[in-house]
C-alpha cells in the first residue's frame, strides 16, 4: 500500500463536484478541497505561462515572453499559497493583455474562445483563492492535507511554491504592479494613437 493510499490522498475518494464545476465554479467543504483548488489554480496559471511564452516567442518577442511567463507562473505560485492578491494581479494583467489585442482576437474565433476560457479560469482562480484565504480549519476534516514530494509534479506543485513564495512574494508584487503599469501605459498610447 502506497503512502498516498495510506493517507487517503490518492484521489480514490470521489469529489462531490465534477471537474468542469471545480474548474469554473469551485466550492470548498474540506481542507482537501482547499488544497485541490490551490493546486488546480497553480496548474492553470503555469499552463497560461507556457502558452503565453510560446506565442510571444514565436513572434520574436523573447524578453516579453520571458517576463509574461514569469508573471503568470509566479501568479500561480501565489494562488497555490492562497494569495487573493496574486490571483487579482494575474487576472488584471491577462484582461489588459486581452484588451490590448482585441482586434487580433476578433479576427480569430479560436483565439476568442481560448481567451474566454482562460479568463473564466482566472476568474474561478480568484473566487477559489478568496474562499481559501478565508478558510479556517476548525475540525480534523478541515485541516489541509500534507504536501507530497513523491513525483516531479508533486514537488513542482507542492514543494516549489511553499519554498519560493515566502522569499519572492514582495518582489513578485512589485514586478506585477510594474508590468500592469506598463501594460496600462501601452494601452493608453494605443488608444491615443488610434484617435488621431
Amino acid at each position: 500500500m502506497s503512502r498516498m493510499e495510506t493517507l487517503n490522498l490518492s484521489g480514490s475518494t470521489a469529489r462531490e463536484e465534477s471537474r468542469f464545476k471545480s474548474l469554473f465554479w469551485p466550492s470548498i467543504q474540506s481542507g482537501a478541497d482547499v488544497d485541490y483548488l490551490a493546486v488546480q489554480g497553480f496548474w492553470v496559471c503555469t499552463l497560461l505561462a507556457v502558452v503565453s511564452f510560446g506565442l510571444l516567442a514565436m513572434t520574436g518577442q523573447f524578453v516579453s515572453a520571458f517576463l509574461v511567463a514569469i508573471l503568470f507562473h509566479f501568479g500561480g505560485i501565489g494562488v497555490r499559497e492562497h494569495s487573493p492578491f496574486a490571483a487579482v494581479l494575474t487576472l488584471a494583467f491577462y484582461s489588459l493583455e486581452t484588451l490590448a489585442s482585441w482586434k487580433t482576437i476578433l479576427t480569430s474565433p479560436g483565439a476568442l474562445i481560448v481567451r474566454a476560457v482562460f479568463t473564466a479560469l482566472l476568474l474561478s482562480n480568484l473566487r477559489a483563492t478568496w474562499i481559501a484565504a478565508a478558510w479556517k480549519p476548525e475540525s480534523e476534516e478541515a485541516a489541509l492535507p500534507p504536501r507530497m514530494a513523491d513525483t516531479f509534479a508533486e514537488r513542482f506543485a507542492d514543494r516549489w511554491p511553499a519554498w519560493i513564495w515566502p522569499k519572492t512574494k514582495i518582489l513578485y508584487f512589485i514586478f506585477a504592479f510594474g508590468m500592469l503599469a506598463l501594460a496600462t501605459v501601452g494601452m493608453i498610447f494605443i488608444a491615443l494613437r488610434g484617435t488621431r
